[in-house]
């Protein structure tokens, strides 16, 4: 009997050993985002985090304050101003407009702002918005390049995406984007208005791990199209299921979406350039496509990256923005490469 007893004991001790081991060899990258997320230097992670596949969870968590004075800790249910991801969402807007026939991605923007005073509204179309090849600083000033040529990143082209949307609908920018958060049960998901109270966590400026609190993360009502929409990371991951999936936009349009004509760099995607669509980016020459965006600055930074051929999103929210470029994606980017090597990669 006890011979019996100690074979029951020895092979429940090697099962469970085999299990755990199992387990850690199938998920091999909860504890390395873990450990980052910890670290001091080169400066803090102050954010949460939410890694899906196939709908599932995989990781979630929150570290960090959403107030420092108070010294509160952050959840994951907490809002973030999402900075140029927005940018995305106001792309989809006016590609839901084209497929109601409002709006032609290849006539002049001054069809729809007639009022814009440099003769370039004449040549410069909604397709070069979209996708930063219309050479626009400033609505007040030249092209910098032909359009259609180059890219040339900022938020004046998406501002004026918006002020397109709200000449098409007849209806404010804000109305329309909150419109589309309903429909698409995003409950957490909304636009910035000024002097209003909103549930959002406070932002703060980061200079060797100092933190100074952002005041007004946005200026005003009109920078919203290219960086004034507030959410979270369930509802961002809803989004890019929801996007990607088929579930927003009609298969042809989204293909336009995700297509490019023109590329360009930035550093959370690489050293490369890589191709640049409609408010999103398209990495399809590297050994596994990608697409997502980025928004940072102002008190906050967003990241969120679909890795197509796995079904792995990836959501990562900071209300934080380092005053040195070179940190500002530096665990975003981290993070990004573990995932990209882990498990979860193998279909």
């Amino acid at each position: 009997m006890k011979e019996a007893f100690k074979l029951i004991t020895l092979f429940s001790t090697l099962f469970f050993l085999f299990c755990n081991s199992y387990a850690q060899g199938k998920d091999d990258f909860s504890s390395k985002i873990d450990s980052i997320i910890k670290m001091k230097s080169p400066r803090v992670f102050n954010g949460v985090i939410l890694i899906t596949q196939k709908g599932k969870t995989k990781y979630k968590k929150a570290y960090g304050y959403s107030d420092f004075d108070k010294k509160t800790p952050l959840t994951t249910e907490d809002n973030f101003v999402i900075m140029s991801n927005s940018k995305q969402i106001t792309a989809v807007l006016i590609l839901k407009e084209v497929e109601k026939g409002t709006i032609d991605l290849h006539s002049p923007v001054r069809k729809y702002l007639p009022d814009l005073p440099r003769s370039w509204a004449d040549t410069v179309t909604v397709h070069h918005l979209l996708n930063f090849s219309a050479g626009i600083i400033d609505v007040d000033k030249p092209l910098i390049f032909k359009p259609g040529s180059d890219f040339k990143y900022g938020n004046t082209a998406y501002v004026m995406l918006g002020k397109i949307i709200e000449k098409s609908t007849g209806r404010r920018y804000i109305d329309v984007a909150n419109e589309l958060f309903q429909e698409l049960k995003m409950k957490n998901t909304f636009c910035f208005e000024q002097d209003k109270v909103q549930n959002r966590v406070q932002g703060y400026t980061n200079s060797n791990n100092k933190f100074e609190l952002v005041v007004k993360p946005i200026e005003n009502e009109n920078l919203v199209p290219a960086a004034g929409i507030i959410s979270n990371i369930t509802d961002l991951n809803t989004w890019d299921i929801k996007l990607h999936k088929g579930k927003i936009l009609k298969p042809e349009t989204y293909k336009l979406m995700t297509s490019y004509s023109i590329t360009a760099q930035h550093n959370a995607f690489g050293k490369e350039k890589i191709g640049y669509g409609y408010g999103i980016r398209i990495s399809d020459k590297t050994p596994l496509k990608y697409i997502g965006h980025t928004g940072g600055g102002w008190g906050f930074v967003s990241y969120k990256v679909y890795l197509p051929e796995s079904d792995v999103d990836i959501v990562i929210l900071e209300n934080q923005s380092n005053e040195n470029l070179d940190l500002f994606y530096y665990f975003e980017v981290k993070i990004g490469e573990i995932i990209m090597k882990s498990s979860l990669m193998n279909k």
